[in-house]
């Protein structure tokens, strides 16, 4: 029996390491990361549904009129959204579909799919983090102060999660996600169908 994926909603604070996580759970673990549709052009090296799914504006617009996405918004001019039935698809096929996702949204996500499992990765300390966007190199200071006092407007939201788990070691963090997620798998409301299989192979003997 097939079981249905999980939808994990994932939040973070910039430098937290959220991206390395992603990576190593794809990497080892087999999880999907959901493929966003944006309006902009492909850049060289982009392939449509691997990238993005690239669509003209009236698609876009077509689909937000069908309820075709999970959420969207419009950023310098384009269009990004999450597809419903891409997601919808991975899971019904039993896939654990990463949706990486802002704060802001994440708790419209969850009213959508109650199941989903909300999980925030934060590093060790405030002084690792800060330590973390200084190490990057990319940045200026100025930006660096924009994304520490952002992350110190989402300690407040933090609560709204279902997990907290700390990026210390890569490793270790995605294997505690995973863990998280197996734990879901195991719940007795995920279950029913199988206990459902059990009973009738029992009646059978």
């Amino acid at each position: 029996m097939n079981q249905k994926g999980s939808l994990i909603i994932l939040s973070g604070f910039s430098g937290a390491g959220k991206g390395t996580v992603v990576k190593k759970l794809v990497k080892d673990y087999g999880y999907l990361i959901s493929v966003s549709a944006t309006t902009r052009k492909p850049r060289e090296g982009e392939v449509d549904g691997v990238s993005y799914f690239f669509k003209t504006v009236d698609e876009f617009e077509h689909l937000i009129e069908e309820d075709g996405f999970i959420e969207y918004a419009q950023y310098v001019g384009n269009y990004y959204g999450t597809p419903k039935k891409y997601v919808e698809d991975q899971l019904e096929a039993g896939k654990n579909v990463i949706l990486e996702i802002e704060v802001q949204g994440a708790l419209n996500v969850k009213k959508q799919y109650p199941d989903a499992l909300m999980i925030f990765i934060t590093a060790p300390s405030v002084e690792e983090l800060k330590a973390r966007l200084e190490g990057r190199g990319t940045e200026s200071q100025e930006v660096i102060e924009e994304r520490m006092k952002r992350a110190s407007e989402e300690v407040e939201e933090m609560t709204q999660y279902e997990y907290i788990v700390v990026n210390d070691i890569v490793e270790q963090c995605a294997a505690d996600i995973n863990s998280i997620v197996i734990a879901k798998h195991c719940e007795l409301n995920q279950k029913l169908d199988f206990i459902e299989e059990t009973r009738k192979g029992f009646a059978n003997i």
